[in-house]
């Protein structure tokens, strides 16, 4: 069946969004919009986000009703939205193109000649991040949109005028595959969202399709430290550049040092230096981010020392290794981290730093994540002197009647380490502002509410 593509439609078309006061939704209503589309949206309330539509042109509406649609020429719909839903039935009914959010983000993509997506288990938004700075450093004026809010791009999505368009690349439910790259990134392979996938090789097999979504004169740019990612791609025919640590890459990291907790390091191509990074966000994971940035960079036309010194404009994106404010002297650092891998890299990161005691406060995300992945979590927390955990937050799962954060919590303390659970967010605002000490670092991490913590214990 041939995908939608936008182009199909004339000059001016009418494009009606449900759901259009989503963070991701009103992001992709904001760049048709800004290439000449007519556009509607309904959702339950108007919020910020609708106002701002609103003063860009688009007409919204509070609730959702047959004719709200009248007129469309397509529909966008959410994940969260139903067949019941009267704006899907009138689209059905009238015989309106109707596409999910994802087809329309891969319509959207093959506007742009230079589209990116990157992919990968852990490392999409902060990937992301740096590839923005550096094109908007480079004078590139990139179309941008990214799982986190970027102070540079004031929020999450950067509606640009050339022809370069960058975003995250999800595969959970497989969206991804509805996507257009030019150059498809794959950061990492690992098990993760083991309620839609069967397993590991699954997961390969679906990152393998989505290398070859890659137009013939296109590129998978991949890191050729991750033994799944080099399975996935094993049979691949698509022009292949690989990244690492590993002289054997591409483009690979030499003469590393990690001062202060930042790396800095040579980015080596064809065994000549081409340039030097020195990041701004801690962690030696982040180097593998910088090279990936680099190698696409390189292949648009951005000068390597150009890149690298936009991606040293990068200072992380809200969420990931933020620092919120102080709590008794103590810094206080939020953290998107959800799965063992980016925990474990997040607080040995923390390693690097200055302090006396090192505190985690984590809840986990999800009950099938949890329960899948419950050895690696026993572990990935070693790094930290004190842990809290507190309830598991659902998304879109309702309990199963046998995973619990407080049995993780007692099985970590078994082990030895001081690790403690409460259910209640005020009595653990009240432990740390207790219990935090002068010169102390304590990570709000996970990603859910679990934030409001943070937010809670610096004010």
């Amino acid at each position: 069946m041939k995908r939608f593509e936008l182009s199909d439609l004339k000059p001016g078309a009418h494009v009606h969004f449900i759901g259009i006061g989503g963070i991701s939704m009103s992001g992709l209503a904001q760049i048709l919009l800004q290439k000449g589309f007519k556009v509607t949206g309904s959702d339950k309330i108007k919020t910020h986000i609708t106002d701002n539509l609103e003063k860009k042109g688009a007409a919204v509406y509070e609730g959702h009703d047959a004719k709200n649609i009248q007129d469309a020429d397509l529909v966008v719909y959410t994940a969260a939205v139903h067949n019941d839903n009267p704006e899907i039935q009138a689209a059905r009914s009238s015989n309106i193109a109707l596409i999910d959010r994802a087809e329309c983000l891969g319509a959207i993509m093959k506007l742009y000649k230079n589209a990116i997506g990157i992919s990968g288990t852990h490392g999409k938004t902060t990937t992301t991040g740096m590839m923005t700075h550096a094109l908007i450093y480079a004078g590139k004026d990139p179309t941008v949109s990214i799982g986190g809010e970027l102070d540079i791009i004031d929020g999450n999505i950067r509606t640009g005028h050339s022809d370069c368009f960058i975003t995250e690349a999800c595969e959970y439910t497989n969206s991804f595959l509805k996507f257009f790259p030019k150059i498809a990134v794959i950061t990492n392979i690992e098990e993760d969202h083991l309620d839609f996938f069967s397993g590991i090789e699954q997961i390969r097999e679906s990152f393998a399709a989505f290398a070859k979504l890659t137009e013939p004169d296109g590129y998978v740019v991949a890191c050729g430290d991750d033994e799944n990612v080099k399975k996935a791609l094993m049979d691949s025919k698509a022009n292949i550049i690989y990244y690492g640590k590993n002289p054997d890459s591409d483009y690979f990291a030499g003469n590393i040092e990690i001062k202060h907790g930042y790396p800095e390091f040579d980015v080596i191509h064809k065994n000549t230096v081409i340039a030097h990074i020195r990041l701004n966000v801690p962690g030696s994971h982040n180097i593998l981010n910088a090279l990936a940035v680099i190698a696409v960079c390189d292949l648009i036309g951005i000068d390597p020392e150009t890149a690298s010194k936009g991606i040293e404009t990068y200072k992380g994106t809200h969420r990931r290794f933020e620092k919120l404010g102080t709590c008794n002297g103590a810094t206080v650092i939020a953290d998107y981290a959800h799965h063992p891998t980016e925990i474990a890299a997040t607080l040995q990161a923390a390693k690097d730093f200055e302090y006396n005691t090192m505190w985690c406060v984590f809840q986990p995300h999800t009950y099938t994540r949890t329960k899948a992945l419950w050895n690696s979590f026993l572990t990935c927390f070693d790094c930290a002197d004190k842990l809290i955990f507190t309830h598991i937050y659902a998304a879109r799962e309702k309990f199963d009647g046998v995973t619990k954060a407080s049995d993780l919590a007692q099985q970590i303390r078994q082990s030895g380490k001081d690790a403690v659970y409460m259910e209640d967010f005020s009595q653990i605002c009240s432990y740390l502002k207790e219990n935090l000490k002068e010169n102390d670092l304590v990570f709000i991490m996970g990603a859910g509410d679990v934030i409001d913590i943070g937010y809670n214990i610096v004010k």
